[in-house]
């Protein structure tokens, strides 16, 4: 089999630094600071290439344009006077379409909401705001961020940017659809069970879902509320450093958000992960995840280890039992959510949402206690091992994006979710891209720390990024 990493010459390019869009949020930023460039310059390519591209991907469920080029030169004025904010200033970004943005259409891609507009604000939305980012648009994602891509509702689902035959992963699927295809150089998504990690994985780009807590939940459309959680998602982990930064903070009106000091996370970004110490999480994936994302994730050790870290394979509980637990958890709360409307109007909801959700009326409040007992259970013994380790690697997801194929059966059915364990626990992952199969399509791994230790994860992906050879690569097509 060829290195996973081989395969970039022929399926990739090199971005041409000559275009705005081909540029991370850490180098507009730089030019910005400069006064080489202006924020009207880079919204401007943004929209180019939205139009150009988005009737083959549809990752915009709502473009801003005009409300976009407004703040542009907001920004433009601010920043000529001095007034730049921070590494967000003047930067556009995108959000997934499940949270609320005052004034603008927020549909969870749901018929039920087709026409809602949202009188305020979700908190993340208004602290980027406050650091001077700008809206772009509304992207695609599964309806109320569950069940799958669905072929029945007034949205199709997004197509992956590596190869437009393939779907782009779920639910966070237009944020990672826009950002791989430089269509804006940031995006917001969700994450219940996998929701930022597995399009980023699938689209060759970087998330983060960051500690429950760290960031506030507070205009999500709610999917669980015990386990939903707001995340970064771009082409870099020093841009994700940076959207963190700013998004990160205590908010009192949600009663889940943790009043913790927000850390100075791109200035953790040293390069240096000599002697940390990594548990490879394998037998959750070996014999289960395709030969070629196993291929990628020894690729993956052999760098880390060249950085100087220490990798030694771990053992947590079965993958299945994570599921399993998570699910219950999962379908409790999501039904307890849209009870009334499955009731009232079912045949308003796409077909996937109705399929997922409707085993929910079927749980008792047995296990739905029992279950909220073993996630104890589990997450006790995962951060046990964080005595031993620093940071615990795992495959990011277990195979390529899927074919866009609206006959297509479960997308769980013959390979499980990895990424839900470190939603029931709660603590940060990184999703990070780390080889290419055969065809092309990006494959990427999840690094997960302890609690509130996101600067230990970025700094550990960070440096892996920068030596593993997948920096600086965009989908050939595009």
């Amino acid at each position: 089999m060829a290195d996973p990493l081989e395969v970039c010459a022929d399926h990739a390019h090199h971005i041409d630094q000559g275009d705005l869009t081909a540029l991370t949020i850490a180098e507009l930023g730089a030019r910005l600071r400069q006064g080489t460039l202006s924020p009207v310059a880079i919204v401007e390519a943004c929209l180019d290439r939205i139009e150009a591209l988005d009737t083959r991907l549809h990752a915009f469920v709502t473009v801003t344009a005009d409300q976009a080029r407004a703040a542009a030169r907001a920004a433009e004025r601010r920043i000529r006077n001095g007034g730049y904010r921070s590494g967000m200033d003047g930067i556009p970004f995108a959000i997934k379409d499940n949270i609320d943005t005052a004034g603008i259409r927020t549909t969870s891609n749901s018929r039920l909401l087709q026409d809602h507009v949202p009188q305020e604000n979700a908190h993340v939305v208004s602290l980027l705001e406050q650091a001077g980012a700008i809206v772009i648009g509304k992207v695609a994602t599964w309806e109320f961020a569950q069940g799958g891509p669905c072929w029945d509702l007034p949205w199709p689902p997004p197509r992956n940017p590596w190869n437009v035959a393939h779907l782009a992963g779920g639910s966070s699927a237009g944020s990672g659809a826009a950002v791989a295809a430089r269509q804006v150089p940031a995006a917001l998504g969700t994450d219940t069970g996998g929701s930022l990690r597995y399009p980023a994985a699938v689209c060759g780009i970087v998330a983060l879902k960051p500690t429950y807590g760290r960031t506030s939940r507070r205009g999500l459309h709610p999917n669980t509320f015990s386990l939903d959680h707001c995340g970064p998602m771009a082409r870099t982990v020093e841009d994700c450093a940076l959207l963190l930064g700013a998004m990160a903070g205590h908010d009192p009106r949600d009663p889940a958000s943790i009043d913790e000091p927000v850390p100075d996370y791109r200035g953790a970004l040293t390069g240096d992960i000599s002697g940390l110490r990594i548990g490879l999480v394998r037998h959750w994936y070996a014999g289960v995840a395709t030969p070629e994302v196993e291929a990628a994730m020894q690729g993956a050790v052999r760098t880390l280890e060249r950085l100087g870290a220490h990798v030694e394979e771990v053992r947590l509980d079965a993958l299945q039992d994570y599921i399993d637990c998570k699910t219950i958890i999962g379908l409790s709360e999501l039904y307890a959510v849209h009870e009334g409307d499955l009731k009232r109007q079912p045949h308003r909801f796409g077909r996937p949402f109705r399929k997922s959700i409707i085993a929910g009326a079927l749980l008792r409040a047995e296990d739905y206690v029992q279950a909220l007992r073993w996630r104890t259970e589990l997450v006790t013994r995962m951060f046990a091992k964080f005595r031993q380790v620093d940071l615990l690697l795992t495959a990011g997801w277990m195979q390529e994006a899927e074919p866009y194929d609206p006959a297509a059966g479960s997308r769980f059915a013959h390979r499980p979710p990895i990424t839900m364990p470190f939603s029931l626990a709660g603590n940060p992952v990184l999703s990070v891209p780390c080889g290419y199969t055969a065809a092309g399509l990006p494959l990427g791994l999840q690094l997960a720390a302890r609690p509130f230790d996101e600067a230990t994860l970025l700094r550990a992906g960070d440096a892996f990024e920068r030596h593993h050879g997948m920096r600086g690569f965009t989908p050939p097509t595009l």
